[in-house]
């Protein structure tokens, strides 16, 4: 693609305190092979040299704008107020998290896609987190699937392919329909966001690793992991897109597997000792999609799991090794 007839992408990266890894994820976007962007940093009152190292960078490159928030954001108060940042003219949107950062060719092989199906609105990829494969993509040799299929899929237990907000490319027009694009009230805005606008498009996946999350015990992603967000988010989104994209009996099926599921997981949990805070987590988060928590069938789910330790002895151990990084969990 040249750069005369490429259209404009606007990249946005909201960032807070991340002087360690922001300069890795400026370069990243300086060695795109695709040249015609405009990236825009927001930095959220960051305390360290986040904002002078970005000054260095919008010195040396005029694509690059900065915009400082005058008070601190909660994570998705924070992208969408970089959202709201892009140009009238970008065609495409591209979020990338300030610890997060771009391999060569991923705006280049997105955009690509996208040009070649217009009806496609989100665009995915593989990305790395760590040293592994962070999500499951779509066989090899399918690139565009209607949204109201992908989204019927994973509804109903298909493998995750939407990534995250750093490895998905927007249209702009779907950024720039509503002022708040991702549901500040849900830690998992972002697949929220693919359900809600999916369902009239398709979504494109670009065969190959084109984003890279970096492994931090102190990020949102962490606290996803250790707190396993994962489960209440299921509910809600089986609660609210549920109904669009599944009949009845399979939506009623799939809110039962759903839930046997977390309280099989919250079951483990009380062997475990988690805190105050883990519980009172999950009360609210099953209050608000309206099944509050259940004694019973928590204390059953515990002592089906602690039978399970007691009659298969070896199980238990296999897990422990697996908890203390001793075997491989695959």
């Amino acid at each position: 693609m040249t750069s005369n007839r490429e259209p404009l992408v606007s990249i946005v990266s909201p960032v807070h305190n991340v002087e360690r890894y922001v300069r890795e994820c400026i370069e990243s976007v300086l060695s795109q092979t695709y040249e015609n962007w405009e990236y825009i940093i927001v930095d959220n009152c960051s305390t360290d040299r986040t904002l002078e190292i970005a000054a260095e960078y919008r010195i040396r490159d005029p694509r690059i704008r900065i915009q400082e928030n005058r008070s601190f954001l909660r994570v998705i108060e924070n992208y969408n107020t970089a959202l709201r940042h892009i140009s009238a003219e970008s065609r495409y949107c591209k979020v990338l998290a300030g610890d997060d950062w771009l391999y060569p060719e991923c705006i280049e092989r997105m955009v690509r896609l996208a040009e070649q199906y217009p009806r496609v609105v989100i665009v995915g990829a593989y990305g790395g987190r760590g040293t592994a494969i962070a999500w499951t993509g779509l066989p090899y040799s399918v690139t565009v699937v209607p949204g109201r299929e992908i989204c019927r899929s994973f509804l109903l237990g298909a493998p995750y392919v939407f990534g995250t907000p750093s490895s998905v490319l927007y249209r702009s027009e779907i950024v720039r329909s509503r002022n708040t694009f991702y549901n500040e009230l849900n830690i998992h805005a972002d697949t929220e966001a693919c359900c809600e606008f999916l369902e009239h498009s398709d979504f494109g996946f670009v065969h190959q690793i084109l984003t890279h999350s970096r492994v931090r015990e102190d990020s949102m992603m962490s606290f996803m992991e250790s707190f396993n967000t994962y489960a209440p988010w299921g509910l809600y989104l089986l609660d609210k897109y549920g109904p669009k994209y599944l009949g009845k009996e399979e939506l009623e099926r799939s809110i039962r597997k759903k839930l046997a599921c977390y309280y099989q997981y919250l079951g483990k949990q009380v062997f475990r000792r988690r805190g105050v805070e883990f519980w009172n987590f999950h009360k609210d988060k099953l209050a608000k999609v309206g099944r509050p928590l259940s004694g019973s069938r928590l204390a059953s789910s515990a002592i089906a799991y602690g039978l399970d330790i007691v009659l298969n002895p070896k199980r238990a151990l296999e897990e422990l090794a697996r908890r203390l990084g001793l075997v491989s969990s695959s």
